[in-house]
């Protein structure tokens, strides 16, 4: 017989810190990880579609959004803000529960099972939908360099139907009267990095590691480079659409810091993760924004705002300096850059997946650990094919705001349960502390929900349709099968 109390108390009811923790001993995934590698996995994840393209579009505008102009240093800094907050809260509940699942784990043991699951389908916008759309960046960008060396790819694989003109459709191969229209450089380089993401984890960040150290070092030259090209006078107006163009702008580009809470899913992973997880996720936001804001001042003082409403827009400032050289660079750093980004977030789902099968609100399959590789095999294949697959298809804008929607509602869980937290359980060892709580995480909930509120009502629709789609599949399949309610695991 149906009852409703007892419902609503197993939708409430929450898994302890040291359930968790001994669930993590027994995962079988490998401890290799330094702080050092960390740091760079965050960088790897947070440099990329927000310099090398989402940069121009915020700075210049699009149809239906108002440009920030060279005010965009500021939407960078409110974003960064925002995401300073809460990675303050996310180091603090990483540092006590340094379990993969990231978010989704903190809210089972602040909020409760619903709310986790809420989270952890609502992660899936921000490593999967989002990674779509890394991967159609980085082949813009791999096609155009191949063609700066000479080699030209027929347009009907390096484009998606919906932007298909009529010529390239007809000349395109033919499958029973249909088309064969897709983005095969995208789908490729999803698939290589699944392979190189199932043989293991620390040979993923030895390749993630190089990668950064070859785009650090091409941010900061173009930094150096432009700087000698700036002219002031591209700085003004500053702020062409006032206000609302600076918060429209934020909300654009902080598709460029997701990454940061990704490394949070490398827990397991850490040789040290009370320690080396908030060095990681500080460490790695903090040099970024840094890095962001020079690149902002460089590129909108070297030409007009006006002329960066394009997917390349480091090269565009760079031609424009009549330094196509270092363009021709710019554009092989940009693949260098989209690479380690997808690595990352390829690398973070899985164990988002991993966490949810341990705890039965996903098939037990999802939990399989590879006994060669120490690695989530199943998960990470699973993962590059819903990836893979989309991205041959799908195009850059629908899907960049998608993601944004995602990562800000997650962000606002995770401060709510740090408040949670501290009074459920305030005796619980904290290797770090967030400080000043209520406040910060309250700011941190407060900037999230302004960066959310100009997004597109389309968005909002796209979201709430994508929520009740994860109800339907937790209440036929999570909560029958949910070990917090069978009483297969402790509270």
């Amino acid at each position: 017989m149906f009852n409703a109390g007892e419902m609503i108390e197993q939708l409430l009811r929450r898994k302890s810190v040291a359930a968790t923790s001994e669930e993590a001993e027994r995962s079988g995934l490998a401890r290799s990880l330094t702080a050092v590698d960390i740091t760079a996995l965050g960088i790897g994840a947070i440099i990329g579609a927000g310099i090398f393209s989402a940069t121009g579009t915020a700075a210049a505008g699009s149809a239906g959004h108002t440009g920030a102009g060279p005010a965009l240093i500021l939407s960078y800094v409110i974003t960064a803000v925002a995401c300073a907050f809460a990675a303050l809260c996310y180091a603090e509940l990483a540092s006590m529960i340094p379990i993969s699942g990231s978010a989704y784990t903190y809210a089972y043991v602040t909020l409760g099972e619903l709310l986790a699951w809420i989270i952890g389908w609502d992660l899936i916008l921000e490593y999967a939908v989002g990674n779509i759309a890394v991967a159609v960046s980085w082949s813009g960008y791999f096609v155009d360099f191949l063609a700066g060396v000479g080699i030209h790819l027929p347009f009907w694989m390096v484009t998606n139907y919906n932007h298909a003109t009529a010529p390239v459709v007809a000349s395109a191969p033919h499958l029973f009267d249909h088309a064969i229209v897709c983005n095969l450089p995208a789908f490729a380089i999803v698939a290589v990095l699944t392979v190189l993401l199932v043989v293991g984890i620390k040979e993923s960040a030895r390749f993630n590691s190089f990668i950064v150290a070859l785009k650090l070092l091409l941010v900061i030259g173009f930094v150096a480079a432009g700087a000698f090209y700036v002219k002031p006078e591209n700085w003004h107006p500053f702020a062409p659409n006032g206000f609302r163009g600076i918060m429209t702008g934020a909300s654009l580009v902080f598709f460029a810091y997701i990454g940061f809470d990704a490394v949070s899913t490398t827990a397991e992973e850490a040789k040290n993760p009370q320690r080396d997880l908030p060095i990681g996720m500080i460490a790695s936001l903090t040099i970024c924004t840094v890095l962001y804001i020079a690149v902002t001042a460089v590129l909108t003082g070297i030409t007009s705002y006006k002329n960066l409403g394009v997917a390349d827009p480091l090269t565009v400032a760079l031609k424009q300096a009549h330094l196509e050289w270092f363009a021709g660079i710019m554009s092989f750093g940009a693949v260098i850059a989209m690479t380690a980004v997808l690595l990352v977030f390829q690398l973070g789902q899985p164990r988002i997946f991993l966490a949810m099968a341990r705890d039965g609100l996903l098939p037990p399959f999802a939990a399989k650990v590879h006994p060669r590789f120490h690695t989530p095999h199943v998960t990470t294949i699973i993962t590059g094919i819903a990836v893979g697959v989309p991205a041959l298809f799908f195009d850059l804008n629908d899907v960049i705001e998608f993601t944004n929607i995602g990562t800000l509602f997650a962000f606002v869980l995770v401060s709510a349960g740090v408040i949670v937290l501290r009074f459920t359980d305030p005796d619980r060892a904290r290797p770090f502390r967030c400080p000043g709580v209520p406040v910060v995480p309250i700011l941190s909930i407060v900037c999230c929900i302004a960066l959310m509120v100009p997004l597109p009502t389309i968005t909002w629709l796209r979201f709430v349709v994508w929520l009740a789609i994860g109800f339907v599949i937790y209440f036929f399949y999570g909560y029958q099968h949910s070990r917090l309610r069978r009483g297969e695991a402790r509270l």
